[in-house]
């Protein structure tokens, strides 16, 4: 008879009894794994996701809920402890009927000692999980003081007193249903003589190009031992025979004679070191980069510089805000991140900035940014809101930023730690604020510097930038306006209703938040939408558009620039093709003023959920119009039109963000409304490695009316690109019909399909799309008369051999016109 024995780690992960704890619906839920996502799946709840149906699963959030699984153990001798983190949010875990903790921060992790809870057999863990509505209402009533929350935001209230992703309660993008559930680890470990609590890395590069980087473990134990540690960097492996007891850190020092240098991407190269810690019984594994980074403030005429340098070059950072991946977790996944993340790459970006109302993300996602290159600006998450600056408050925030601090430091795309998002303009948002400013600026500074101060215990050194926007260290001014220093939010365009041309009256040094909404694609919004909703005021429509007013702006801002479409396809075809112009005139600009601004990083890549929003790619991964109009503006090496303030002349600006001087072609043509492409003059121009300079400059009284000006550049590295512009509003030109013509067939060696569209008139923003899911070489592009362009579409699924599917064609006269 073979004798069982217990591992030393039991994977408690899996299906799970799921119970509401007033016994009146039991189902099974899978952890990890979100409630409301478990009762869809048994048909308890509707899809929250469709119609009006976030309305009918409220309740989901007022009731206390509780999961339960049974394990078994055939010995129980030794130290046992639970592995938790991502418990969302306020938990009572129990095993065999012993309270074993009690959690309140979906952003720590627990690792509660329960040897004297075991048994040997059968064991049972149970969770519950209170109603975060009712314990944020709790809380807020234990206050000394008011503690205001943005309503617009947040229509579930008390959000901010808890620490969970603020935009559960809702957002001007989410659906509001306050999600619950457990997204991480969930485990029992066996405690032999100690385990690695966590792995930080140090790195000083010398004056030689040499590299020394110090590994730091830290180890806990319960009893006094010696632990055997290797610490291993590429193959170069050491043993430490270590003394333990307690909470011990413990060292080693590699030095790298010939460092191979961590690059963004578009930079250099992306290289990663394997760097293992590992126990008798445990190893942990990161991805090391060797890189600096350095944040430049230094004061000039404008005020102050704000620039990332990286290995002693400053970077201009191209980039867009990353929001949760899902509003549900059970819905997302690490695959459907790096699809999100690698659109991101695809469309020329260097940076994503993790917004401080979701998530600190799973390791999987700053894993996929170190190998992508995508630097990471790390918001904490503390969003839109006033919070406690209670002492619990408080100490529980610097655990949080202590954990997650220790946790993510090793990562080279780590670029800046950022103490929250807008809560100084929030201090003026509030009634409550506005009347006792002192009260509630002594509150957030309170907070403010707890985060600061856990930030600079657990990483010495680190970049710190207290919140965003800010205009400096201390700064509690007026960053959405004042453009002189510190990074900016630019928000009048889409918030005060202004006009596109209004993102050339202000000069960013850094431009973190900016953006313009549309309609989420028509193949996404049957989804969600039947053929009766199809209409943008009707009430399905309005429930999946959380910003209020923001219907009427898309359609007041279509009013302004072109004539209206014809149907709602075409409606929602020019909300994304005025979503991309409002974008590309922001970054165009900005640019072209390097290196007094240093970094373009808009409002949104990523929705949760098929929503009207900010985002450039749809709930799903689909490129919206604005994604293809990204990857041209965000190129490296790129040419734009900019008008002078006079509106007499027209500039070329060319940018490079390369380490090579490059030289450009440029031709400058208009094109009349039948098409005709009527030539200008020819331009070559040089630009120097990470500059920006005026290529050529046209007189506007040189553009006839009824055409438009037109350019196509080759770079002598390769890029090249085209584009136009309308010196004044769209709806103002009389374009005739493009004539497109469409063939398309299969590619037998890839499953692809090459599309090829011909143009017999002008064709603008000729957009493909198909309710088949995938993505195209290029889209939303123009043709004059008698121009062809070769699109290949790579299906997200591999087809049923010979059926095509059905594309639709968009471009700018036939959305307007109803010949």
């Amino acid at each position: 008879m073979t004798q069982q024995t217990t591992p030393s780690s039991i994977d408690l992960s899996g299906s799970w009894q799921l119970t509401s704890v007033d016994g009146e619906i039991k189902s099974t839920i899978t952890l990890p794994g979100d409630v409301h996502t478990a009762l869809h799946r048994a048909g308890l709840i509707p899809d929250p996701y469709f119609g009006r149906n976030e309305e009918k699963v409220q309740w989901v959030a007022q009731r206390e809920w509780a999961v339960e699984r049974s394990f078994t153990l055939q010995e129980v001798e030794g130290d046992w402890y639970l592995d938790i983190d991502y418990l969302d949010t306020v938990g009572s875990v129990y095993i065999n009927g012993f309270l074993a903790l009690e959690a309140d921060n979906s952003f720590r992790r627990y690792r509660p000692d329960v040897s004297s809870m075991l048994k040997s057999g059968d064991n049972v863990i149970r969770i519950v999980f209170a109603s975060n509505p009712g314990v944020g209402a709790e809380r807020q009533k234990q206050q000394p003081f008011y503690v205001p929350y943005s309503t617009g935001n947040s229509p579930i209230p008390d959000g901010n007193m808890l620490r969970k992703p603020q935009c559960h309660f809702g957002w001007d993008w989410n659906i509001a249903i306050a999600p619950l559930g457990l997204y991480g680890t969930i485990a029992l470990k066996k405690l032999e003589t100690a385990r690695i609590e966590h792995v930080v890395t140090r790195q000083v590069h010398n004056n030689d190009g040499s590299v020394d980087l110090t590994v730091t473990a830290s180890l806990f134990a319960k009893h006094a031992g010696v632990a055997q540690v290797y610490f291993d960097l590429d193959g170069e492996r050491v043993r430490l025979d270590v003394g333990v007891k307690g909470e011990t850190d413990v060292n080693y020092l590699f030095h790298i004679d010939e460092p191979r240098l961590w690059w963004p991407s578009g930079s250099g190269e992306q290289a990663l070191y394997t760097l293992s810690v590992e126990l008798s019984d445990e190893v942990v594994t990161k991805q090391i980069g060797l890189r600096t980074i350095d944040l430049i403030t230094t004061p000039d005429a404008s005020g102050a510089r704000f620039a990332f340098k990286v290995n002693g070059r400053e970077i201009f950072c191209r980039g867009a805000n990353w929001i949760p991946a899902d509003a549900l977790y059970s819905l997302s996944s690490p695959e459907k991140t790096e699809d999100l993340l690698q659109s991101a790459k695809a469309a020329n970006m260097n940076m994503i900035r993790v917004w401080g109302g979701g998530f600190y993300e799973q390791d999987y996602f700053y894993d996929l940014c170190d190998r992508l290159g995508l630097l990471v600006w790390q918001d904490f998450m503390f969003a839109c809101n006033l919070y406690p600056s209670t002492e619990d408050f408080l100490g529980n925030v610097a655990m949080e930023v202590d954990y997650q601090v220790r946790r993510l430091s090793s990562h080279p795309s780590i670029a800046l730690w950022c103490g929250d998002n807008e809560l100084v303009g929030a201090l003026t948002w509030f009634e409550e604020s506005r009347k006792d400013r002192d009260r509630y600026l002594v509150s957030y500074d309170r907070l403010n510097r707890t985060i600061e101060q856990a930030v600079k215990k657990a990483l010495p050194g680190a970049l710190w930038w207290p919140s965003s926007p800010a205009s400096g260290y201390l700064d509690f001014g007026d960053a959405w306006h004042a453009d002189g220093s510190g990074d900016m939010h630019y928000w009048s365009v889409w918030h005060e209703n202004k006009s596109f041309d209004n993102y050339r009256s202000v000069r960013p040094r850094f431009c973190s938040e900016f953006g313009f909404q549309s309609y989420t694609s028509l193949p996404v919004i049957r989804t969600y939408a039947e053929e009766k909703d199809m209409n943008i005021a009707s009430p399905v429509m309005e429930l999946h558009q959380k910003n209020a007013g923001g219907n009427e702006r898309i359609a007041g801002t279509m009013f302004r620039y072109f004539r209206f479409p014809k149907d709602f396809p075409n409606f929602v075809y020019l909300s994304q093709i005025q979503q991309g112009l409002a974008i590309k005139t922001a970054v165009e600009y900005w640019r072209s003023l390097k290196p007094h601004c240093m970094g373009t990083i808009y409002w949104q890549l990523n929705d949760t959920w098929p929503v009207a929003s900010w985002s450039s790619l749809d709930y799903g991964g689909r490129w919206k119009a604005m994604h293809y109009l990204v990857k041209r503006f965000f190129q490296p090496v790129a040419v734009a039109a900019i008008p002078s303030e006079d509106g007499k002349k027209i500039r070329f600006s060319l940018v490079n963000d390369t380490l090579a001087d490059v030289s450009v072609d440029l031709s400058i043509s208009v094109l009349t409304m039948k098409g005709e492409r009527k030539h200008l003059k020819d331009v070559q121009a040089v630009c120097s490695p990470d500059a920006a300079v005026t290529a050529a400059t046209i007189d506007v009284s040189d553009i006839a009316e009824g055409t438009l000006l037109a350019w196509r550049f080759t770079a002598s590295n390769g890029m090249g690109g085209e584009g136009h512009h309308v010196n004044g509003t769209y709806k103002a030109l009389e374009l005739a019909p493009a004539g497109l013509m469409v063939t398309h067939e299969y590619v037998e060696a890839s499953g692809a399909i090459d599309i090829n569209v011909t143009a017999k008139g002008l064709a603008l923003f000729v957009m493909i799309e198909s309710e088949t899911d995938g993505k195209y070489s290029d889209n939303a592009f123009d043709l004059a008369a008698g121009e062809s362009r070769r699109i290949t579409f790579t299906p997200a699924h591999q087809l049923e051999r010979g059926k095509l599917p059905d594309f639709r064609f968009y471009d700018l006269h036939s959305c307007q016109s109803a010949d």
